[in-house]
């Protein structure tokens, strides 16, 4: 039980993964592991035993053929205030949840997003992390209910887009593929990470007046994979051949077809 001095409650002093588990493997669970330890370096949190980890993520997640694992890790209890304590024993919170029914046609005919009002904040220091703290993510998402929106796109302050409330965002321009720096605000996802490693990718500011000339737009999430933008507010587009070739990729991975 997360006692009400832990910092995580209290502070959102901490970090956490979602983690696609198929069977009883994550395919990307290296990658999971190294942006957990990355952050823990970063936080001055004791990084925990991804051995230990993956054996309590298996554990959780049994009798699921496929699952969701959150792993949160917090700072632990502390005395009230913001200052850290001297000695840090975190708090981990491993669970497993039945992941959200797919959607096909989302993976083969791509999905709606909007753009939000709500303007990303810049903090270098915090860049590129999964840290505890969502409102920012939270507000966006209060912004629509509209079930045929699938995902919110997500500005910083000068009007740069950063990405969707739950995704990062790849764009065909001019023949490249380009995505967000992340160097200011945003979350560094797993499937990022995936598509860095593996193409020729330009990472730079980008503009809503760029956007808007890309040939092809798509999500990545570690979670729902690779997904294609068909409508971006007014603006149509269609699934293209780099969407469907990382989506053969992700496929390649581990991760169902259907799922995409």
């Amino acid at each position: 039980m997360v006692g009400a001095t832990d910092r995580g409650l209290a502070y959102g002093d901490g970090l956490f993964e979602t983690v696609r588990f198929v069977g009883d493997g994550a395919p990307l669970w290296g990658r999971h592991m190294a942006r957990l330890t990355a952050g823990c370096a970063r936080l001055g949190l004791p990084a925990p035993d991804p051995a230990r980890l993956l054996s309590e993520a298996r554990e959780v997640a049994a009798g699921l053929p496929s699952a969701v694992v959150r792993i949160t890790l917090t700072r632990g209890e502390g005395p009230r205030g913001y200052a850290p304590p001297a000695v840090v024993q975190p708090t981990r919170i491993v669970a497993a949840f039945a992941p959200s029914a797919p959607s096909v046609p989302a993976a083969r005919e791509g999905i709606r997003v909007r753009t939000c009002a709500l303007r990303l904040a810049a903090q270098p220091r915090l860049a590129g992390l999964k840290h505890l703290n969502r409102l920012e993510q939270v507000l966006a998402r209060a912004e629509w209910d509209d079930p045929s929106i699938g995902e919110g796109l997500l500005l910083d302050a000068g009007g740069h887009v950063v990405s969707a409330t739950m995704a990062n965002l790849f764009a065909v321009i001019d023949g490249v593929l380009v995505t967000p720096r992340l160097d200011l605000c945003g979350v560094a996802g797993v499937a990022r990470a995936e598509i860095l490693a593996t193409r020729a990718v330009d990472e730079r500011p980008l503009t809503v007046a760029e956007l808007a000339t890309a040939s092809e737009i798509f999500l990545t999430s570690g979670v729902r994979g690779i997904v294609p933008v068909r409508a971006w507010d007014e603006q149509c587009f269609a699934p293209g051949p780099v969407a469907r070739e990382l989506q053969r990729h992700w496929h390649a991975l581990g991760f169902p077809p259907e799922e995409a």
